[in-house]
C-alpha cells in the first residue's frame, strides 16, 4: 500500500496541522490501496504564505527562464510515468495499458503544449506608441478532479509555470497520490520552493479554504457543476478570479444516411473510454429516424464487444468505475430510465457477467429515451449510450441544443455536411467523426460548463494572466 502523509509545502515535504489519514479504495478490488493525510485550512494557509513569498521573484523571471524549467519538468515527468500511471490505474480503476498512454500521455502533452505557448507568446504588445503588458495574475488555487487527474493538473500547473504564477494545488481525495508524484518531479526539475504546493484533502475542508483564501488571486476548478457553483461563491468574497471546466451531457449527432460503419466506431469510442468517465463522452446519440434501426443494431454490436475486466492486466478492456457512490449513480441512472419507458437494447443493471466483487457496469445501450427522461438530463460518467430519433436538421439541432450544458458535442457523418451543423451547436468544443478535442486547440465550455478555456496555446496561457495598459504621455 502506498503511503503519502505528508503536503508539499515550501519545497519540502511537511507534516499536516491537524489533517486525519484517509484511505484510498481500489475500485477493482473495494480493498485500500493508499493512504493519504487529509489537509486542514492551517495546511493551506502555509501552502498560500509560501506561494505569496515565492511569487515576488518567480513573477519576475524571463520567460526564456520560465521555459527551461518546463523543459526539465518534462524530462523528469517521462522518467516518472510508469509510476503515474500504476497510481492512476490502482486508484480510479483505469486499465494499466490506458494509464501509461492516453492518461499519463494527456499530462505530457500539457507540459509541452504550455512550453510551445510560452515560446510563441507576446507579453507585450505596441498599440500607438503605448502598451500592452501581459503579466501573472499571481498565486492561482487548484481544485481537480479524479476521471482525468493528469491531464487536469497539467492543464492548470504548465500554463501557471509559464505564466510566472504560483500554485496551490489540491487533487482529487479518490485519486490523490499522481498529484505526490507530480509533486516529486517538480522537485527533481529545480521548480523553486513555494511555486508548486501541495495540499491534499477533501473539498468541503481544503477546496473551501483555497477557493475563500483572501491571498490567492485565482481559482482554476474542474468538476461537478454543483461544485463549482459552491466554489465561485466562496470566491466572490474576495473578487478573484474563478476559471471552471464544468459537467456536460454532449451529444452525438448522427446525420441522416451516413456510413455508420467508418462514422460511429470512433465516436462511440467516446462512450466506452474510461469507463465512460469523461466530462466530454456524447452519449446522447440522436438518429434520424430512417436510420434508427441499423444505428441501433451496430450500437448493440459495438457495445457487446466491449470487455470489462481488471485494470491490472493488459488490453483494450474497460476497467470499474471509480467508487461506489459513482456506481450507485450511473445503476439509478439506468433504472430510472427503464421505469421511463427506455427500452434496454444491451446491457442494464447489476455488475457484468463474471464479476462478483469490484464498481463495474454492464456497458449499456438505451432506446426510445426522450428529454423528459432524468438520464436525458443528469450527466452519466458511465458507459452508458441512450438513442433518440430526430424528424429532419432542425430538430436534431434543437434536440442537441437541449441540455443546460455545453463542454462539447459531436457530429457523425460527412464533414461537408457537419460544418454547418458545427455552427449552431451551443458548445465550446465540436468534434466531427471523432471525440476527443483536437491537438492545440482551447477547451472549455458554454452554459453551465463553464467559463474559462485551457490549452490551446496562448489562448490557455493568457487565462493565467492579468493585462496591464501603460500610457506614455
Amino acid at each position: 500500500m502506498r503511503e503519502q502523509l505528508q503536503n508539499y509545502i515550501d519545497g519540502q515535504w511537511t507534516d499536516s496541522d491537524g489533517g486525519e489519514r484517509i484511505e484510498v479504495i481500489n475500485p477493482a478490488t473495494e480493498e485500500a490501496c493508499a493512504v493519504i493525510t487529509a489537509g486542514t485550512a492551517a495546511d493551506v494557509d502555509k501552502a498560500v504564505a509560501a506561494a505569496r513569498k515565492a511569487f515576488e521573484t518567480f513573477s519576475q523571471t524571463t520567460p526564456e527562464e520560465r521555459g527551461e524549467l518546463l523543459g526539465r519538468i518534462i524530462e523528469e515527468y517521462k522518467k516518472r510515468m510508469p509510476d503515474i500511471a500504476k497510481s492512476v490505474s490502482e486508484e480510479m480503476g483505469a486499465p494499466i495499458s490506458f494509464a501509461s498512454t492516453a492518461q499519463v500521455g494527456a499530462g505530457l502533452s500539457h507540459f509541452i503544449g504550455a512550453a510551445k505557448a510560452l515560446a510563441d507568446f507576446e507579453f507585450e504588445t505596441d498599440v500607438r506608441g503605448n502598451s500592452i503588458r501581459h503579466e501573472p495574475i499571481g498565486v492561482v488555487g487548484m481544485i481537480t478532479p479524479w476521471n482525468w487527474p493528469l491531464n487536469q493538473i497539467t492543464a492548470k500547473v504548465g500554463p501557471c509555470i509559464a505564466a510566472g504564477n504560483c500554485m496551490v494545488l489540491k487533487p482529487s481525495e479518490e485519486c490523490p497520490t499522481n498529484a505526490a508524484i507530480l509533486a516529486e518531479v517538480m522537485d527533481a526539475a529545480g521548480v523553486p520552493p513555494g511555486v508548486f504546493n501541495l495540499v491534499q484533502g477533501r473539498g468541503p475542508e481544503v477546496g473551501a479554504a483555497i477557493s475563500a483564501h483572501p491571498d490567492i488571486d485565482m481559482v482554476s476548478f474542474t468538476g461537478s457543476t454543483r461544485a463549482g457553483i459552491e466554489v465561485a461563491k466562496a470566491a466572490a468574497t474576495t473578487v478573484k478570479r474563478v476559471h471552471q471546466e464544468l459537467g456536460g451531457k454532449a451529444p452525438n449527432f448522427v446525420l441522416e444516411g451516413a456510413d455508420i460503419e467508418t462514422v460511429l466506431p470512433p465516436t462511440l469510442q467516446g462512450v466506452i473510454a474510461n469507463s465512460g468517465q469523461s466530462c466530454i463522452a456524447p452519449t446522447r446519440l440522436l438518429v434520424h429516424a430512417s436510420d434508427a434501426e441499423r444505428v441501433e443494431a451496430f450500437t448493440k454490436q459495438v457495445f457487446e464487444s466491449v470487455k470489462v475486466g481488471d485494470p491490472a492486466s493488459e488490453g483494450g478492456h474497460i476497467g470499474p468505475l471509480v467508487n461506489k457512490a459513482q456506481f450507485d449513480k450511473v445503476q439509478g441512472l439506468i433504472q430510472s430510465a427503464i421505469d421511463e419507458g427506455a427500452r434496454v437494447v444491451t446491457g442494464g443493471t447489476g455488475l457484468p457477467e463474471g464479476t462478483n466483487r469490484g464498481y463495474y457496469i454492464r456497458p449499456t445501450v438505451l432506446a426510445d429515451v426522450t428529454p423528459e427522461m432524468r438520464i436525458w438530463r443528469e450527466e452519466t460518467f458511465g458507459p452508458v449510450a441512450t438513442l433518440t430519433s430526430y424528424a429532419d436538421v432542425d430538430e436534431g439541432v434543437r434536440l442537441a441544443n437541449d441540455t443546460d450544458y455545453g463542454l462539447s458535442a459531436t457530429i457523425s457523418g460527412d464533414h461537408d455536411a457537419a460544418r454547418p451543423i458545427a455552427k449552431r451547436l451551443r458548445a465550446g468544443n465540436v468534434t466531427i467523426n471523432t471525440w476527443g478535442p483536437g491537438a492545440g486547440l482551447p477547451f472549455g465550455g458554454y452554459k453551465a460548463s463553464g467559463n474559462g478555456r485551457e490549452g490551446g496555446g496562448s489562448i490557455g496561457l493568457d487565462e493565467f494572466m492579468e493585462v496591464k495598459g501603460v500610457t506614455f504621455g
